[in-house]
């Protein structure tokens, strides 16, 4: 069995070859992979908020934020020899139901936009998403297969 890369909230890894990539949490979080299937190359990054302008001052990580993150990875796998990458997204959930009239609180939403719009504005097309709702998932990308795996709360595993 190949190896598993394990990413955190606001991190990034990249596999090549063989293995697979996974993160736990996503609320919403919104889980973004990308990949060539031809090359056998992915990246996958947990995004926690849509815009990285919004962040306090200091230093900002760039891997927490959807405009920022996915040009980041996409340049990363482009430089480890990546052509035409496609995408695979899940996560973004609306966690707090008391929330959802308020707009600054519809975080899973606004992350889920955000990265829409930076993968349209990158070329990168969107191959499959499980997105919404109001359940946490874990999600594995395995390289082999380019099949994502996802698992949320009380619901049945599904692939795309």
């Amino acid at each position: 069995m190949s190896a598993t890369a394990t990413i955190s909230i606001g991190e990034w890894k990249l596999i090549q070859s063989t293995g697979q990539l996974r993160t736990c949490g996503l609320g919403s979080c919104v889980g973004v992979v990308l990949y060539d299937p031809l090359q056998k190359i992915a990246g996958m990054v947990h995004i926690m908020l849509p815009d990285s302008s919004k962040a306090r001052k200091g230093k900002v990580n760039p891997y927490r934020y959807a405009d920022t993150a996915l040009i980041s990875l996409s340049n990363q796998l482009k430089a480890k020899g990546a052509g035409l990458l496609k995408a695979k997204v899940a996560g973004g959930a609306q966690m707090f139901r008391y929330a959802v009239k308020q707009e600054f609180m519809q975080i899973g939403e606004r992350n889920v936009e955000a990265v829409k719009l930076v993968l349209k504005q990158l070329g990168i097309p969107i191959i499959s998403e499980c997105v919404g709702g109001s359940s946490g998932r874990t999600i594995e990308f395995q390289l082999e297969t380019n099949d994502l795996i996802i698992r949320t709360v009380h619901q049945n595993e599904i692939i795309i």
